[in-house]
Formats: structure tokens, sequence, C-alpha cells
């Protein structure tokens, strides 16, 4: 592995710094994006019951808010809760732009690595040929291994930025439609609670 990037130029040390903060940006989506750790399944009985126990205190909300991005949302409507249901459900808007901008944390630079890393690894092929030419032009091309043995070491540079842009477009990707569907479901359940609180739907069995 090192003669490759030896072989393959100066312009393979930040494809392979590029590919070291992709995987680590992967390892950290993959772990904050669980389901359990944005939406718990049992956290909307729970709040729930407290209500209807009037044992929401300022000290139970604020943790609640610190619970997850669920809890984060809930509170906000909690805090609310005195105000009309216009005014929850605009608490709720707000307080889920913070919550997605936060799911989205890191996406935008993997998208990044996904995009330069290509660009990078054509930059290395072309100093590769350049150099080529250059032993051509000083040389002569009769040493047809010499040629041959230039280019494959022009286009090392190329096939790594590939190997490190596809999965990061992949994951990117990937990434972007679990934010979304987490959204959705984190907004449906936070105005399924307004609609619990002014007694318009009753708490699912699947959330009990």
């Amino acid at each position: 592995m090192l003669e490759l990037m030896f072989a393959g130029g100066w312009l393979m040390w930040p494809i392979a710094a590029c590919s070291i903060i992709a995987m680590a940006i992967v390892l950290e989506r993959s772990w904050s994006l669980r389901r359990r750790r944005i939406v718990p399944p049992k956290l909307l009985a729970e709040v729930w019951q407290l209500h209807s126990a009037r044992q929401l205190t300022a000290e139970r909300i604020h943790a609640i808010r610190l619970n997850s991005p669920l809890g984060y949302m809930l509170a906000a409507a909690l805090a609310n809760r005195q105000h009309s249901r216009a005014i929850m459900k605009e608490a709720i808007i707000d307080s889920g732009r913070h919550v997605v901008a936060d799911l989205e944390r890191f996406l935008n630079p993997l998208g990044t690595i996904a995009a330069i890393t290509p660009l990078l690894g054509l930059l290395g092929t072309v100093f590769g040929m350049i150099e080529i030419f250059r032993v051509i032009q000083s040389a002569g091309n009769g040493n047809v291994e010499l040629l041959a043995g230039g280019i494959s070491v022009a286009l090392l540079t190329t096939a790594a930025g590939l190997c490190v842009a596809i999965p990061a477009l992949m994951f990117q990707r990937y990434f972007d439609g679990r934010v979304e569907q987490l959204a959705i479901e984190l907004e449906a359940q936070a105005l399924q609670f307004i609609e619990m609180l002014y007694g318009e739907r009753e708490l699912e069995d699947e959330l009990t």
C-alpha cells in the first residue's frame, strides 16, 4: 500500500487524507443517526403520562429537551403549551429546523470529498502524463516498458480518487435519505403530541 502511495506522487496524500476523513464521518453519522437515538420509541408515551399526571415541571421539561432530538421538539411544544395551537406548531417547526441541521452535520463535507477526490486523482494523472512526455522528449520513446510503467503510475491517482469518491457519494446519498425519513417521523410525532393535548387524537398503540 505504501509503495502505491509513493508511486502515485504527492497527490496521493491528500486523497488518503480525504479517505480517512470520509471514513470518520461515515462511522460518526452511522452511530448518530440511529433511530432509537433520534426517535426513542417510548418517549412520547412517557411525556404524555407525565402531562396527564401533571408532573411536567420545568426540570423535567429540561430533561426531556436533552433526551433526544424528539425530546427537543416535544420540549419546545411543552414550553408553549399555554399558548395557541398555532404558536405551538410554530415552535415545533422552528425547533425542527435546528434538529434537522444537526442531523445533517458533516454530510456537506462528505459530499465535498465525493466531489473533489476524482478531481485530485485526475490532476495527479495529468501531472504524471506531463512527466511522461517530458521523459519522451528527453530520452525518446524507444523504451516501451518505461512508458507503460509511467502511464500505470500516472493512473494510480485517478484510481485512488475514484475508490474514495464512489463510497463517499453512496454514503452521502444514504444519509440524506435517512435524515429525510427521520425528519418526517419527528414532525409526525411532535404534531401528534399537539393533537393529543387538544384532545383530537389518542396515543397510538405502537407508541405505548
